[in-house]
């Protein structure tokens, strides 16, 4: 059976906490035999357990103690139980942990990873579905990661967790936690770079009609969306960076991007002043892509509802994708 999104994060974890003494974990019910709310940590208090910290319900209060610690010389990873409670951690990352590094001339270093999972499509309503990485772009000192399903999600974590001395906010989607990490036959995927790969994915060795940039959690619907589009002879090349808070390096765009007329970029944050919009301003200012067609895709200016018809309706989902791939080519 293929390796699962959630067990490549769990083997890492399990792996750093093996190798590193260093690395600690903290968190809210992350205790076996609970696990944590996704069963990420499942395992962690058994065998580490004095290195697997519960806390109180108290987000701000986990990440402040996380930062200490690594302040302090340890590698924390602190698991937020769901991305929406990030609003409670800001003040943390923004007027802390990403800004002692830069204050102090690198004379000191905040080897912390925040692991939240993030996105809808569960039914669990406005305020544990929404996508709010777009609030935690553009801050210096802080990187943002989100692997797709065709990254390695737990090499990615453990990259993080060991190679980063600096703050990490580590995004995962939870609709890829039960998605196992193999790729249709039909689809071709190239990685580019190491630390924080890039991955380019497409249904032909034919020029692309659609080049779509997205990361996360829509990289499940692409992906069963690629075959069904090759047998339309509708061939499109998919672009899934899992470092977000950087624009695409201009390798990318020569190799990769310039040359398509149709280009869609997408995610499931609500409209406006996110990684959507900063990548359509980033490749405008390409003289090559000032004539494209590029066309963006985003959730609904609204909440998540509960109800899956009215979250369906809310979110960008496999048929929207489709409708509006069909609709760029007409």
């Amino acid at each position: 059976m293929k390796t699962t999104y959630l067990e490549s994060l769990q083997q890492a974890l399990h792996q750093v906490m093996a190798d590193d003494p260093r690395v600690l974990v903290l968190g809210e019910d992350i205790l076996d035999p609970y696990g944590g709310a996704f069963k990420v940590t499942k395992g962690l208090s058994t065998h580490y357990p004095q290195r697997v910290l519960a806390t109180p319900i108290s987000e701000s209060a986990i990440v402040g103690l996380a930062t200490g610690m690594a302040l302090r010389g340890f590698r924390p990873v602190a698991e937020i139980m769901f991305g929406d409670f990030m609003a409670l951690v800001a003040d943390q990352l923004l007027n802390s942990a990403s800004k002692f590094a830069l204050m102090y001339q690198d004379k000191v270093s905040v080897p912390l990873v925040v692991r939240t999972p993030m996105g809808g499509g569960r039914g669990y309503g406005p305020t544990h579905s929404q996508c709010l990485e777009k609030m935690f772009l553009g801050i210096p000192g802080l990187k943002v990661v989100c692997p797709s399903i065709l990254h390695n999600p737990g090499q990615l974590l453990r990259q993080s967790i060991i190679n980063d001395d600096g703050p990490v906010l580590f995004i995962e989607y939870k609709n890829l936690y039960s998605q196992p990490l193999s790729v249709p036959k039909t689809v071709r995927v190239t990685t580019i770079g190491e630390q924080f790969p890039l991955v380019v994915a497409q249904n032909s060795d034919e020029k692309p009609d659609v080049i779509i940039l997205s990361y996360g959690g829509l990289s499940e619907s692409l992906l069963q969306l690629m075959p069904y589009l090759a047998d339309e002879e509708i061939y499109v090349r998919v672009i899934l960076p899992s470092l977000l808070s950087t624009t695409l390096d201009s390798a990318i765009v020569t190799d990769y991007i310039a040359g398509c007329h149709n280009i869609l970029v997408t995610d499931n944050n609500t409209p406006g002043y996110g990684w959507v919009s900063e990548t359509v301003c980033s490749l405008r200012q390409y003289a090559s892509l000032r004539n494209a067609n590029i066309c963006t895709l985003t959730a609904a200016d609204t909440v998540v509802p509960a109800a899956q018809r009215l979250e369906d309706e809310a979110l960008v989902t496999a048929a929207k994708l489709e409708q509006t791939i069909y609709r760029m080519l007409s």
